[in-house]
């Protein structure tokens, strides 16, 4: 695994693995959409129960990404190794539109299941908002620093930082008293959810999670190429 921190083992590693993840993110989306269709109208929720198939692994893969991004980013402060900073640097932006996601389709869900859009004292709203704004901070602060190098350093201490925020997302519908419905996929007595609707979504959550990959193992092969040429320009022109 180390191994791949060298960037020419990485591209040699991942050249044919790219569009493997692409190919498999298509077939599990166009199959989760299949049945997520097909999965009966609930009896309490009707239509609006299949927003659980987008909202639930968007919100998952926000997480997700964030922790990539976090221990990416201690890895390039502590190591300083700059493939752990390109990789905290592409998981970024679909990290944010994973959130993005999540908060926009919550919102739809709950205006027809708790009579409102939004709740500004529910915690596991606020938290999973906070987390959408340190994603829009780090990106923020990497393009506000025109010196490369500090700016990494920067947004990996931001990074590091908004790694607290994951725990207290996770956990918060049981810590606290909230309108956001308890933990239904990972519990300690299993799923709670019918499998009619557990198949589609464990579906969906698979092609969420082949997306992220995908998306993410080009980024970085896209931000070691651009790096490259940064460097190449740079030399060309203390030469000239």
């Amino acid at each position: 695994m180390f191994g791949l921190a060298n960037p020419d083992r990485f591209l040699r590693f991942t050249r044919p693995l790219t569009p493997v993840l692409w190919g498999l993110a298509v077939v599990l989306l166009a199959a989760g959409a299949g049945f997520s269709f097909a999965a009966p109208e609930d009896y309490q929720q009707g239509d609006t129960v299949r927003i659980m198939f987008v909202h639930a692994p968007a919100a998952t893969l926000g997480l997700m990404a964030y922790g990539a991004l976090g221990v990416s980013s201690f890895f390039a402060l502590v190591f300083r190794h700059p493939l752990a900073d390109a990789a905290a640097r592409a998981a970024a932006l679909p990290g944010a539109a994973f959130t993005a996601l999540a908060l926009v389709t919550g919102s739809l869900w709950g205006k027809p299941m708790w009579g409102a859009w939004w709740a500004w004292g529910d915690a596991r709203l606020m938290s999973v908002l906070i987390l959408f704004l340190f994603y829009l901070g780090y990106l923020a602060l990497r393009a506000s620093i025109d010196d490369e190098a500090k700016a990494a350093r920067a947004a990996a201490v931001l990074g590091l930082v908004g790694l607290v925020n994951l725990p207290i997302v996770k956990f918060s519908v049981d810590w606290w008293n909230t309108l956001h419905q308890p933990a239904s996929l990972l519990r300690a007595d299993g799923p709670s959810i019918s499998a009619v609707y557990l198949t589609p979504l464990l579906m969906m959550m698979a092609a969420y999670a082949a997306l992220f990959l995908a998306i993410w193992v080009t980024s970085i092969r896209t931000e070691i190429v651009r790096r490259r040429v940064v460097s190449i320009r740079a030399r060309k022109a203390l030469e000239a």
